[in-house]
């Protein structure tokens, strides 16, 4: 065999060091983060206007019932989305946060979910999930693989330091009970690219729980970013999904009104608070060509709870009360 040049060998030993520093400064470089979103993206917490509350009507039903699902601390995550793509392992493109179910993912049914275990008080089996957030100034263990590095999806997982599920009633009128396996969508996960109606991103920060931006919110010292994750909550009596998982639940308007042929639910709430050192850079998983961008923030819910919990649920709001699941 001939000999290789040696310009050529000394190519063979430069490129792999390049194309490591490389990656390596791509993945994390912090005060100049490459995989940062754009300033743009971003915008002060005190220059967001406080959210108008909706105005109570006199059959109003206005308790709430908060069940404790957790933080994740399990570390149930993955990259499927059985809602969205049924069956396909990391369909997602995107890592997901999971609470409630313990078995969630590209493979589960209705069946399986309703015989695993729960992280919920009360034993509501429930899945509630959502992308991750990460701090960029670290790389993930995840840098290589589908869903994290491997789509885009750069730097550490952060664990939010509080998850609140809370359901709420209806500022117009008395709320029905969700059917079991009850699937509901919020949020556009395409909407960087494809903006549309179905845009539900509400980005924060601690302690200023009024007020909401599609941009990821700059929070003063001490305070950390919050996403409240807002669900549809006017059922049309019949199905638990429809094709595009929207139909079947829609949104109500301001005034809590349901579009007509379809009847009010509890509405789901989720509200995930973060703690993160002053200045952390951050940013939201996404499909790659969304590129992070906070405006596709997005959950999922599918409804476990037994017919007699969801009935507890209904009771507690319609009656006023403030409830916590047990």
């Amino acid at each position: 065999m001939t000999p290789s040049p040696p310009k050529t060998r000394l190519l063979w030993i430069v490129l792999p060091v390049t194309l490591g520093l490389t990656l390596l400064l791509g993945i994390t470089t912090f005060g100049g983060v490459t995989d940062a979103p754009p300033d743009d993206q971003y915008v002060d917490i005190a220059t967001v206007a406080p959210a108008r509350a909706a105005v109570q009507g006199p059959d109003a039903s206005t308790g709430t019932y908060t069940v404790d699902c957790g933080r994740n601390e399990e570390g149930h995550r993955n990259a499927d989305n059985f809602v969205i793509s049924p069956g396909i392992v990391n369909g997602a493109h995107h890592t997901h946060d999971y609470v409630g179910n313990l078995s969630t993912d590209a493979l589960s049914t209705d069946r399986s979910l309703d015989a695993a275990d729960t992280t919920c008080a009360g034993g509501d089996r429930s899945t509630y999930y959502w992308p991750v957030l990460r701090r960029l100034d670290r790389a993930g263990p995840d840098a290589h693989d589908a869903g994290g590095g491997a789509h885009g999806n750069t730097g550490e997982i952060i664990t939010a330091s509080s998850v609140r599920v809370e359901f709420r009633g209806n500022p117009a009128s008395a709320v029905v009970g969700m059917p079991r396996f009850l699937r509901l969508v919020t949020g556009d996960p395409v909407a960087a690219t494809n903006p549309g109606a179905d845009i539900r991103a509400q980005w924060g920060c601690s302690g200023y729980p009024d007020r909401f931006t599609t941009k990821y919110a700059r929070c003063p010292q001490g305070s950390g970013p919050t996403r409240t994750l807002d669900f549809p909550s006017c059922w049309n009596g019949l199905a638990t999904d429809s094709p595009g998982h929207r139909t079947h639940v829609q949104f109500p308007a301001a005034d809590g009104t349901c579009p007509r042929a379809t009847f009010p639910v509890p509405q789901l709430r989720i509200t995930l608070t973060y703690e993160l050192p002053d200045g952390t850079p951050f940013a939201v998983d996404s499909f790659p060509e969304q590129r992070r961008d906070p405006v596709t923030d997005h959950a999922m819910f599918v409804n476990l709870m037994t017919t007699d919990r969801m009935a507890e649920l209904v009771r507690c709001v319609n009656e006023g009360r403030a409830c916590r699941a047990a």
